[in-house]
């Protein structure tokens, strides 16, 4: 079965004409996909959560961690948010991503900058605020928490001795997307990353991360909002020929939906599309870590 999903993803990308890369599409393969939610080997189960204090470079990055609420080793994921910080909505998308069978860790983005525990609000202010917060930050800043992060996610006693996962959100998938570079880093799931067409990220103007694409050994799911200002239709034709032409292992999917349309607060949020895509992440990142 996994096997046919890849197949399929890899037609529809294959013999659809260029403009299927910045429209939405659906197809049989998102009902399949969003199947796998209903099925028993990938029903929801209880969960426990908690914050640790994750070393890096002589500083403390709170971390909130998701897993399931039994003894067991799962795969491990790393998740990045978005300018907003680990919000209620971020949160429980979180929960549920770990609900299906895997160890989710999100790291504070900020710690550096704001007090532990800092969530910024859905509003003109804490977006505002977020995006200064963001951009006082470099990549070689993020690149040193990545390094940070997946080491505390492999030494972490519930994670399976497996290859780890990436997934963020926003500028979290950006950062997602830097964090694939890393060998140890096996699959990793971008949700509307911004940024990448232009190599915008945090203070630099190129981070340069997409040109390095050809070094990423892992696998990629990459998913955007048709009705994204932050990666219009160009920018997404940017990124997906930088792929094909270096030669990554991604699958490329588009929704009829808004940028963050994952969030479930707010009028971008989109149930159907959030649905299909956690459905995708989830299958995406069973076959690749396993659990």
């Amino acid at each position: 079965m996994t096997g046919s999903f890849r197949e399929c993803v890899s037609s529809v990308t294959k013999f659809y004409p260029d403009d299927v890369l910045v429209k939405p599409r659906r197809s049989k393969f998102l009902g399949w996909a969003a199947d796998l939610i209903n099925r028993s080997k990938l029903s929801a189960m209880q969960i426990d959560t908690s914050y640790v204090d994750v070393p890096v470079q002589g500083k403390v990055m709170r971390t909130f961690v998701a897993a399931p609420a039994d003894d067991k080793r799962y795969p491990g994921i790393l998740f990045y948010s978005d300018i907003f910080q680990l919000s209620e909505s971020t949160l429980r998308w979180v929960k549920r991503l770990a609900s299906y069978g895997f160890v989710v860790a999100a790291p504070e983005i900020y710690y550096r900058i704001e007090p532990a525990g800092t969530v910024l609000e859905f509003d003109d202010a804490g977006k505002e605020r977020g995006q200064a917060d963001v951009d006082a930050l470099f990549a070689e800043q993020f690149d040193e928490d990545i390094a940070g992060g997946l080491t505390w996610l492999r030494d972490y006693p519930r994670v399976s001795v497996a290859p780890l996962g990436i997934a963020g959100h926003c500028t979290g998938g950006h950062i997602a997307f830097r964090a694939a570079l890393q060998p140890e880093v096996a699959a990793t799931a971008c949700w509307y990353a911004t940024g990448l067409h232009d190599g915008k990220l945090g203070a630099d103007a190129d981070a340069g991360s997409l040109a390095r694409s050809g070094e990423i050994g892992g696998e990629l799911l990459m998913i955007f909002g048709s009705r994204d200002p932050h990666t219009p239709a160009d920018g997404l034709q940017i990124i997906h020929k930088q792929l094909q032409e270096s030669g990554v292992d991604f699958d490329w999917h588009i929704y009829d939906a808004e940028h963050a349309f994952g969030r479930d607060i707010g009028p971008r949020w989109n149930p159907q599309a959030t649905d299909e895509a956690m459905a995708q992440t989830v299958a995406f990142f069973r076959r690749t870590l396993g659990g």
